[in-house]
């Protein structure tokens, strides 16, 4: 299958062309490198480009023609959102909705979307399903929330599918070794723990200790992102087969907090490190757990690292032994 992968240089991205070159499908990346890594790509053809560039994108779909778009390319970080808005709605939102016009007009049918656990906010109740209202705290949220809507009514207009996958937290490595999370500067919780056992950071800050959590701190729902490149090869395949146009969890549907993250970096690398507390940051909901469960009957998704020891041992070797 022709894919064309936005964002393909990126962490989540990069391992799905990963998964899709390892199956035989014809990949193209297009990625502007800001936070991607060219040798993320790996075998794939890497186009350097922008979301902006609304004419250089129309030109790659006119001459690649892909049957399906990914599309990862974004801005990511929760805290940066609250302080510059204008930024996640220009380049998630304003440029989400120029590549969706281009895909129309070029007559890309199937379409799936890097969305967010983000949108949900602070849900009344967890685990969430995906038919939780979406209630954004952040624009980080209301960026991704927007483009899934133009999804939905296009799909309604038009003879156009898509999948928009809303994720938990992202972590781990693929266990080659050869791709793993790599941005700068660090904002994830577990490689930026990872850094303070390594000692490349002289400990790491725990934000907030008051939320209404077993033990004070944030929980997550953490998913290896193998599994999420499974997801994404599902649902692309869901997509080619007829699959009407749909959005899924990706999680695991149990949440660890953040000191229960910590024990468990300790515990993997036998290493001791600094822990401080510090305020909650603007943003951040108590607790975020997936009810994941139709993403598993829809698209039969049958996770293979769902346990936080493994994710971590994943992410560890990666930092000791990084490629970029």
């Amino acid at each position: 299958m022709k894919v064309l992968v936005t964002g393909g240089a990126g962490y989540i991205g990069s391992h799905v062309v990963r998964q899709l070159l390892l199956r035989g499908d014809d990949v193209l990346v297009a990625d502007n490198l800001s936070n991607g890594h060219r040798e993320a790509a790996g075998t794939a053809c890497l186009e350097v480009m922008d979301l902006s560039d609304n004419a250089g994108f129309r030109n790659l779909l006119k001459t690649f023609q892909p049957e399906a778009v990914i599309h990862f390319a974004a801005f990511i970080e929760v805290g940066e959102s609250m302080q510059n808005p204008l930024k996640y709605y220009q380049n998630n939102t304003a440029n989400g909705f120029t590549l969706l016009a281009a895909c129309r007009d070029s007559g890309v049918k199937n379409f799936i979307f890097s969305s967010s656990a983000a949108v949900y906010g602070t849900p009344k109740a967890v685990p969430v399903p995906e038919t939780a209202p979406p209630a954004p705290i952040n624009p980080y949220g209301f960026s991704k929330l927007f483009v899934e809507q133009a999804l939905r009514d296009m799909a309604t207009s038009a003879d156009f599918r898509y999948v928009a996958l809303r994720y938990f937290n992202a972590a781990g490595a693929d266990p080659s070794g050869e791709i793993g999370e790599s941005h700068n500067p660090e904002s994830h919780l577990i490689p930026l723990i990872l850094k303070a056992a390594s000692g490349e950071r002289e400990g790491i800050k725990i934000f907030g200790t008051d939320y209404s959590t077993p033990d004070g701190t944030c929980v997550r729902d953490y998913v290896h992102v193998n599994d999420l490149a499974d997801a994404h090869l599902k649902a692309l395949d869901y997509l080619r087969d007829g699959g009407e146009s749909r959005v899924f969890n990706c999680g695991y549907g149990r949440g660890y907090s953040v000191r229960e993250v910590v024990a468990a970096v300790r515990q993997v690398t036998g290493k001791d490190f600094s822990v401080t507390e510090a305020p909650r940051r603007a943003g951040d909901p108590a607790e975020l757990v997936a009810d994941s469960r139709e993403l598993a009957e829809t698209l039969k998704w049958k996770p293979q690292f769902d346990n936080l020891r493994t994710i971590i041992e994943t992410a560890w070797n990666w930092e000791l032994n990084r490629r970029y």
